[in-house]
């Protein structure tokens, strides 16, 4: 079954909610390490995109997430601006001109989000960044769509990888962003982007229709 405008409006109205309600936990998993403003920087440019809902330009799918990521680009401070609006850019991008998709232009799209953010970033697996948990999930997503999975199942086994991985990142050390500049003390503690991964794509799971 094709997806369509309405789904990506699902997501991305999940996605904002999530960012929304756990500003306070991705601010305290960011200060163990980090310099704590990732949770406030995700939050304040989520409630702009809460604030205009109703006015982003809906002409399609790819548009309309083009018109969210200008938003999170403008008003996200610090690294994570940049690194955010670009994923969501990339993926409306691949989506433009399509009033409905497949899952692999959904596929497609999030590769696209995964290479913005490796260029902005400059980061890779491995680093303790969000991708640790991102890459997975959509390796995860590849699989369950090629063994004709149900989106609900596919967003399940997603959101499992995700955490599954997020929690791995407390073995690494951290090699960018300001955890980075602690060194060997950075082992130990989870990364707050990829643990955010986790956190959406759970909450996705857990509200998707059919569930």
């Amino acid at each position: 079954m094709p997806g369509s405008l309405s789904d990506v409006e699902y997501v991305v109205r999940s996605l904002t909610d999530t960012v929304l309600e756990n500003e306070r936990y991705f601010g305290e998993l960011d200060a163990v390490v980090g310099d704590g403003d990732f949770g406030y920087s995700l939050a304040r440019g989520f409630e702009i995109v809460a604030e205009n809902w109703d006015d982003f330009d809906r002409t399609d799918p790819g548009v309309f997430l083009t018109k969210v990521a200008m938003t999170i680009s403008a008003r996200i401070g610090g690294t994570s601006g940049p690194i955010w609006g670009t994923a969501v850019l990339r993926m409306g991008t691949a989506l433009k001109g399509k009033p409905t998709f497949e899952a692999a232009d959904v596929i497609a799209g999030l590769r696209a989000a995964v290479a913005g953010i490796q260029a902005r970033g400059k980061a890779e697996l491995g680093d303790k960044t969000l991708l640790d948990a991102l890459v997975p999930a959509i390796d995860t997503l590849e699989q369950q769509v090629a063994a004709g999975a149900s989106p609900a199942d596919a967003v399940a086994a997603m959101a499992a990888t995700a955490r599954r991985c997020a929690d791995d990142t407390a073995q690494l050390q951290a090699r960018r962003g300001r955890a980075s500049y602690t060194g060997e003390r950075s082992i130990g503690s989870v990364d707050a982007g990829a643990t955010a991964i986790a956190v959406i794509l759970e909450r996705l799971a857990e509200q998707w229709p059919g569930q």
